[in-house]
């Protein structure tokens, strides 16, 4: 993948998003700082999720409150970003490539928790989907701020031991330049001084 790619399509995308609080963008956070904030967010909203769907799901009935409740996916459904990918083809894809693929799944989901949200009938459960999803837009910044403060990180790796490697390369190349052609030969003209 192109990090650069990404990283414009992030800078493009946060452009459009509000203002909400994820990490505090004025604070100098190192990378694995970000990293474990953004994991702890992950976590919260794991837990709060739990919760919230509880809810929810009570709120729709029966059959949807039913822990046994598992109907196919219809084709609306198809749209919502499917987290069933292989576990053995998700850990074979590269950083920046799960990263890339957290981003675009919750800024979808985000999208379609919103539309959920205004649909809520109670205004308690409006209001704790509200908090969820304000919650969710966080994390999409913390991700988008791990993808362009790692990336570039990575990017910078790259670039120093490309650069290592191509300069242990050329002087290999060059001592074997200059073993092949010969020193120049020095020709001392002697002038003739009453020789």
């Amino acid at each position: 993948g192109d990090s650069w790619g990404i990283f414009t399509f992030l800078c493009a995308a946060l452009c459009n998003l509000p203002a909400l609080p994820a990490l505090n963008c004025t604070e100098e956070l190192g990378t694995s700082q970000s990293i474990q904030k953004t994991y702890d967010l992950t976590r919260y909203l794991e837990h709060q999720l739990r919760t919230l769907a509880g809810t929810y799901l009570n709120y729709l009935g029966p059959p949807f409150n039913e822990p046994d409740f598992n109907p196919p996916r219809l084709a609306r459904a198809e749209r919502v970003p499917s987290a069933t990918v292989d576990l053995d083809l998700w850990r074979g894809l590269t950083d920046n490539a799960r990263l890339a693929a957290n981003y675009r799944a919750y800024s979808r989901l985000l999208c379609y928790l919103r539309a959920l949200d205004g649909q809520a009938g109670t205004a308690e459960l409006r209001h704790r989907l509200g908090h969820f999803c304000s919650r969710l837009q966080g994390l999409v910044l913390s991700i988008a701020g791990v993808i362009n403060d790692f990336l570039k990180k990575m990017d910078d790796f790259w670039l120093l031991k490309e650069l290592q490697t191509w300069l242990w390369r050329s002087a290999k190349d060059f001592n074997r330049l200059k073993k092949k052609v010969p020193p120049a030969v020095v020709t001392l003209r002697l002038e003739a001084r009453g020789f």
